[in-house]
């Protein structure tokens, strides 16, 4: 891949550098970021629809009631919302050498997020269509080019090491592993986002220490038919905290052996739930820099997932701090 930087970065090369030990103190002026995320960014073509088109004569051409083009991605949204509650965000990943690539990056410096560490691709786009139905419920149409593949000599200690912890997507497996791998040397907590099953999967799983899967993901992993036994299934291989997100219904998570399900919030409208998975993650890695109990962790995620759903769009949909306590409390 070709790829040019936006952002410089003089950091050694991964055969240069030190492995960083289980528990090595770090000073705090190295610290430059609460969370580095990798993975994928977009531009969403959001279309709103009275419902969503059948293959059947009367149903096969349904009339847009609106359309609109705005930014998303499943790391970029997370981390849209991790800045929207006053963490320290850097975005790594890559865009296209276009337009649309620089209002990714306009977009995500605006909210707060450093995106010195993005790269370039020419010619090359990641974009998704989303349909939504007068309920809120969306249907998503996604293309990313192969191209869009971040250079995981760049993925290094220098880079990792800066953060407190480290988020991975499954959209670029490579880029995944290396630095899923490369925070786990440095003794950092790694979370992600798994949305489907790859041939990388269980190998980015053995990195990670704090899962959150999709819905159906679990299922796939495990043969397992609910969410409950394919997390148990899974803690054989798997030590660290599993979460599996399951829309308004909540969370399930397994914290050691302790099953603790965690409802969702009840929201009345709803307007569009793009990227609620993405800022209940974002608000996951929140609490847990926090330090909260993992009861009160996925309580606060779930309501910030609730309360993006009020709001049209991806990164449109990100809540305030403030919208998600008054969640909490009753007062939204």
């Amino acid at each position: 891949m070709r790829s040019r930087e936006v952002g410089g970065c003089d950091c050694p090369t991964p055969e240069s550098r030190v492995p960083n030990p289980e528990g090595e103190q770090r000073m705090a002026s190295e610290l430059r970021f609460d969370v580095v995320g990798v993975g994928a960014s977009c531009i969403d073509t959001v279309c709103r629809l009275p419902v969503f088109p059948e293959p059947t004569p009367a149903r096969d051409k349904v009339r847009m009631q609106s359309q609109r083009r705005e930014c998303g991605g499943q790391t970029a949204t997370c981390l849209s919302t991790c800045a929207s509650f006053g963490l320290r965000a850097a975005y790594v990943g890559v865009v296209g050498d276009d337009d649309d690539g620089r209002m990714i990056c306009r977009e995500l410096a605006a909210r707060g997020v450093d995106v010195q560490h993005v790269v370039t691709a020419p010619r090359a786009s990641a974009s998704a269509t989303i349909l939504i139905d007068a309920t809120g419920e969306r249907l998503v149409l996604w293309h990313r080019d192969p191209e869009l593949q971040y250079p995981v000599e760049r993925l290094t200690r220098s880079l990792i090491g800066a953060s407190r912890l480290v988020h991975v997507d499954d959209v670029d497996p490579a880029a995944a592993l290396a630095a899923a791998r490369c925070a786990r040397e440095a003794g950092l907590p790694v979370t992600c986002d798994i949305d489907h099953v790859t041939p990388a999967t269980r190998e980015l799983l053995s990195y990670v220490t704090h899962a959150v899967f999709a819905a159906q993901v679990p299922l796939d992993l495990t043969g397992e038919r609910d969410p409950e036994a394919a997390l148990r299934a899974l803690r054989r291989s798997h030590p660290g905290v599993l979460v599996v997100t399951l829309g308004d219904q909540g969370a399930v998570a397994l914290d050691g052996d302790t099953l603790l399900r965690s409802p969702g919030f009840l929201v009345d409208p709803v307007v569009d739930t793009t990227g609620a998975g993405d800022v209940f993650r974002g608000a996951f890695i929140y609490a847990l820099l926090q330090g909260r109990p993992m009861p009160d962790l996925l309580r606060f995620a779930n309501a910030a997932a609730a309360e993006s759903c009020t709001r049209a769009g991806a990164m449109g949909g990100v809540p305030t701090l403030e919208a998600v306590r008054n969640r909490l409390s009753g007062r939204s």
